[in-house]
């Protein structure tokens, strides 16, 4: 087993890795009956990809490590109503200022984006929008 998610109630978890003890709560979004001071479980799928997304780069592509570290990526699930589920992902990547890479390294990293396992597992239906604010090569 990974984890284990426990119900504490007001429309709220607890998942706790199992491995390491670390733990996330998760909170309905407001948009359905929830608070929203947490991630919600939908929230996580966009937030797992970005994860992921990253993690593939620095595995596949060990040469970029200290170009990778500060990556900021920026998600959002988008919802529709009937049936009620995520329809699109929007991510945003911001690069640190010092990682300036050229179009034979972008079209790299962004090959190993689209290849990792959580993306690879997103039902095609489910829009993925991807903004990559790449730094101006001097």
């Amino acid at each position: 087993m990974t984890s284990s998610v426990l119900y504490t109630g007001e429309l709220r978890t607890l998942a706790t890795h199992l491995q390491s003890g670390s733990t996330i709560e998760t909170d309905a979004p407001t948009d359905n009956q929830g608070k929203g001071e947490r991630f919600s479980p939908t929230d996580l799928i966009g937030t797992a990809l970005a994860a992921c997304v990253v993690t593939t780069m620095a595995i596949r592509g060990r040469e970029f490590e200290d170009q990778l570290k500060g990556l900021d990526i920026k998600t959002e699930k988008i919802m529709s109503s009937n049936p009620r589920r995520i329809t699109k992902i929007r991510m945003i990547f911001t690069w640190p200022t010092s990682s300036i890479f050229n179009a034979d390294q972008r079209n790299k990293l962004i090959d190993i984006a689209m290849s990792c396992p959580v993306k690879e597992s997103i039902h095609p239906d489910i829009e993925l929008e991807i903004e990559y604010n790449w730094v101006a090569e001097s």
